[in-house]
């Protein structure tokens, strides 16, 4: 999976949580779990957490980018939303089972939501449907 930052992608800071990688970048956030990782609600309220101290009041968008296998609790949705300003919900993977993965894991979350297969397509997504969100205000 080519996950090659444009030279002008600046990340904002970077996240070493337990279970993995968040990175933050003006617009949006990319998380990228540990192999074997369980995300549960308790520690997807530090990524929320994260995304209120960087993007209060402002709207983002949030890609999971799923190079490794990793469990997900999905009533961790029902939290997700409950962010007013996460206005796009991007998960990148090559793997078949993501793409299955990803059809239930749509039902829960019921908002913007897309399965990419590149990275360079779901930032390209996410940085428009923030952008539109943005010149709506």
């Amino acid at each position: 999976m080519n996950v090659g930052y444009n030279k002008k992608t600046i990340i904002v800071k970077e996240y070493q949580l337990d279970i993995g990688t968040v990175q933050v970048f003006d617009d949006y956030i990319v998380s990228t779990f540990d192999d074997g990782a369980t995300l549960t609600l308790e520690r997807a309220y530090q990524i929320i957490g994260i995304s209120e101290i960087h993007f209060r009041g402002r709207p983002f968008g949030y890609i999971s980018l799923r190079k490794n296998s990793y469990a997900l609790d999905p009533i961790i949705y029902t939290y997700l939303r409950g962010l007013e300003n996460l206005k796009a919900f991007a998960i990148v993977s090559k793997k078949e089972i993501d793409m299955h993965n990803f059809k239930i894991e749509k039902l829960f979350y019921k908002r913007p939501m897309e399965f990419f297969i590149e990275f360079e397509n779901a930032v390209a997504w996410v940085k428009k449907r923030v952008k539109s969100k943005k010149s709506k205000k």
